[in-house]
């Protein structure tokens, strides 16, 4: 049982640190072809610290494992939001632009009421669920490119100066960065979803809490680095985008990904008042956590401690009830 752990950490080392690298040497490349700012943050950020869950769910789908796909799409969302975005907000609130956050989180919702039908209503992710998932994934991919090229861009050219020295520096080291993180990308993932399965049948546990839990914590590191960095330097709003366009990718592109390459029903790995604890807990929860990180927040515009504090006692009270039912 040793050796399966340590291979677990060896994994999540790898995933975050070629995450890190893949990030740098996609932001390099984007940043040496002059584009915007906004636009990298929002598009290549996002789906670099969203690679990671790409590579597990994959992973785990092509080995029959759709359990630790599933847990890890929904776990990630609920991890992202209620423990990662909450630990900075109730550490410190800031401010939020409406119109930027408006179309995200609308995508967000309708590509979870999309989510929900298929789990609700048929009980089954089919291989035409997967590949609309992809589908949506590039439309709201094209519409935000779209969206960004022709917005205002002074937020660019305010960066343009400071960031002339990095645009500067080598393109084959951007490559080379590119290449390293996403094969650590890859063996992480890999040793992360071996290991992950044997833990969880040697402790008797599901795959899905394991991959509502560990494998979606793990797998989330690379936004929570993020989320840190941001706090850090003062730009909590970048954060804010970071995690709820992980989120998007984490529904649209984790969960396509991983239904088009092996389609399953939906997981049952207990039951509350005779119905799937996934349908009653897990999606809901989704749901309501990011609802109280959304609504507010567009309301005022701003947001709250309260907001932060909430996510995180709910976060407490899932992973206590995973490990109960």
């Amino acid at each position: 049982m040793l050796i399966p752990i340590i291979l677990l950490i060896i994994g999540f080392v790898l995933l975050i640190k070629g995450g890190d690298w893949f990030v740098d040497g996609a932001v390099g490349i984007a940043r040496r072809f002059h584009l915007p700012e906004i636009l990298i943050g929002a598009t290549v950020v996002s789906i670099g610290t969203t690679l990671p869950e790409v590579m597990v769910s994959a992973g785990a789908a092509i080995q029959g494992s759709g359990s630790i796909a599933y847990g890890n799409a929904l776990g990630s969302i609920i991890c992202n939001t209620s423990l990662i975005a909450a630990l900075t907000i109730a550490i410190k609130p800031g401010k939020a632009d409406r119109k930027s956050l408006a179309l995200p989180v609308t995508f967000f919702f309708i590509s979870a009421a999309v989510y929900c039908i298929c789990a609700y209503v048929f009980g089954r992710f089919s291989l035409g669920m997967g590949i609309l998932l992809i589908a949506m994934f590039i439309i709201y991919m094209l519409t935000t490119v779209l969206r960004m090229k022709n917005g205002n861009h002074s937020e660019t050219d305010a960066h343009k100066t400071d960031s002339e020295d990095e645009c500067n520096g080598s393109f084959f080291k951007y490559i080379i960065l590119l290449i390293i993180g996403a094969v650590l990308i890859a063996i992480g993932a890999d040793l992360l979803v071996d290991n992950a399965i044997i833990i969880a049948e040697a402790f008797g546990v599901s795959e899905k809490v394991i991959g509502l839990t560990i494998v979606a914590l793990g797998t989330s590191l690379p936004e929570l680095v993020t989320a840190i960095t941001s706090l850090a330097k003062g730009h909590g709003s970048l954060s804010l985008g970071n995690i709820i366009g992980a989120n998007i990718f984490n529904i649209v592109l984790v969960s396509g990904v991983a239904i088009t390459l092996n389609p399953f029903d939906v997981p049952v790995s207990g039951l509350i008042g005779g119905i799937n604890s996934s349908l009653v807990l897990d999606i809901p929860v989704m749901l309501v956590v990011m609802a109280i990180l959304t609504v507010p927040t567009l309301i005022k515009e701003k947001l709250s401690r309260w907001q932060g504090i909430s996510m995180l006692a709910i976060y407490a009270a899932f992973c206590t009830l995973q490990f109960v039912i």
